[in-house]
């Protein structure tokens, strides 16, 4: 038995990209004059409590967005398009829409942009109650499993979403055998859409529900992917034999460089580092690993290097060794101006074979200069990263370039639109990945619902 409902918009994915597609979707149809006027908009979504990670974003705070975003702190498909997408709904656009939602948001001294309750309960809150009140209807736990197209030139609704049928835990083999039985079998659901939103995510935390069916579902309706899709925004599993897995619960800024075989440098980042039990966390390995990832593919010789000591160039913390003369390697760097943990210190001294308690002018030159390079440059034995579980964004996914950035379509299945994590454009920690989810959802939900005004109506 077949259930079939049908709606003029419907937006698969609730998350931060979807509810934002949704509300817009509904604002821009009770706005428009054309008929009609009160379009049926439904968000699915798979999961038993929605905003997944809305909730988990920025240790439980959400970091809704960033005092400046250009499209220089993205990486994926074309920063021209990127810059285009963002320039249609800006930050401040952001702050105000929130702000109309009950929501102040406040600026720390990174530059992100927090509700001042300091609980992202707050924003999921308040972007639920918008949807509700733009007459979107939310259904959930509802998972799509199928999505097809009706191709005839006739079809009002040619978008066809059928809801996956989960068979009973308890079901046997044998008793699986009588469900073609037409008494035992469970009715489909399905619902028929004029327009198509895909706001599914990636791949990153998929205990959230992003399990990359979304990508499964654009291949079907005509798109491709891109040859990679990975993790970013991920921790660093180090070597065994690495000496910071000892290191623990250390945090302090560092400087991380991703390095060609040729010793080229491709990028760089200064930021606080968290030293781990596998190896390295915190805002500056999480922004790194997008990129050191991405040039080990590329080049397998690529290498990650870290400054301990950002403000210092190798040459000058030599110069600094020497000009420190009695004073041994520990006391040096328990300095204010060359401050590193004591248990950090020590490691680097062993590292480099040099007693830390052993007065500077007595260290030869290559132990020296060993020291230096320990501090200042040296090679990371990343051994992979922590996978999808625990990565906060999904690197790779639609190419922009099949998306016309000023609606948010599809060039290749009109009537379909796609709006963040799905598309191949991952930011910076610090709140861009969502303000590229407000920017591409209202650009789809709006463009959808004008489009809607402009075609016939069964």
């Amino acid at each position: 038995m077949t259930q079939t409902q049908h709606a003029d918009i419907v937006v698969v994915g609730a998350g931060a990209a979807g509810l934002f597609a949704s509300i817009w979707a509904g604002r821009t149809a009770e706005s428009s004059a054309a008929p009609p006027s009160h379009p049926s908009i439904i968000a699915l979504d798979g999961a038993k409590k929605l905003g997944a990670k809305i909730l988990v974003a920025g240790g439980g705070r959400c970091n809704v967005t960033h005092h400046h975003v250009d499209e220089t702190a993205y990486f994926g498909s074309s920063r021209n398009t990127v810059r285009r997408v963002l320039g249609r709904f800006t930050v401040q656009q952001t702050v105000d829409f929130f702000a109309d939602a009950g929501v102040t948001l406040k600026r720390e001294e990174t530059g992100k942009l927090f509700p001042t309750t300091d609980d992202a309960n707050t924003v999921l809150n308040a972007l639920l109650h918008q949807a509700r009140a733009a007459n979107v209807h939310i259904r959930h736990p509802w998972r799509v499993g199928r999505i097809a197209r009706d191709e005839s030139p006739n079809a009002q609704h040619p978008f066809i979403i059928a809801r996956a049928v989960e068979q009973p835990t308890s079901q046997t083999a044998d008793d699986a055998s009588l469900s073609n039985d037409s008494a035992n079998a469970q009715p489909t659901e399905i619902i028929r859409a004029r327009r198509l939103i895909l706001c599914t995510g990636g791949m990153a935390l998929p205990k959230t529900g992003s399990d990359g069916l979304g990508y499964t579902f654009a291949r079907t309706l005509g798109h491709s992917t891109t040859p990679r899709i990975f993790p970013a925004l991920v921790p660093l599993i180090l070597d065994d034999s690495s000496f910071i897995r000892a290191l623990s619960g250390i945090t302090l800024p560092t400087t991380l460089r991703v390095l060609s075989g040729t010793g080229k440098q491709l990028v760089s980042f200064t930021n606080s580092t968290l030293c781990t039990h596998f190896g390295l966390s915190g805002p500056g390995p999480l922004d790194i690993s997008r990129s050191y990832f991405d040039a080990k593919a590329a080049d397998p010789a690529a290498t990650l290097v870290i400054n301990w000591l950002p403000k210092l160039t190798t040459e000058q913390l030599d110069n600094d060794l020497v000009n420190a003369r009695r004073l041994p390697p520990l006391k040096f760097f328990d300095r204010p101006s060359h401050h590193l943990p004591e248990r950090l210190a020590r490691a680097l001294c062993a590292s480099a074979n040099i007693d830390p308690l052993s007065p500077c002018d007595n260290l030869p030159r290559n132990q020296r200069r060993a020291l230096a390079l320990a501090v200042t440059s040296a090679p990371l034995p990343v051994t992979g990263s922590r996978g999808f579980t625990y990565a906060e964004v999904t690197a790779g996914g639609i190419p922009l370039a099949e998306v016309d950035p000023s609606t948010m379509q599809s060039r290749l299945c009109p009537g379909l639109y796609l709006a963040g994590e799905i598309l191949d454009v991952d930011g910076r920690i610090g709140g861009f990945n969502f303000q590229w989810a407000w920017a591409s959802g209202f650009i789809a939900g709006s463009s959808a619902a004008t489009s809607l005004s402009t075609s016939p109506h069964p």
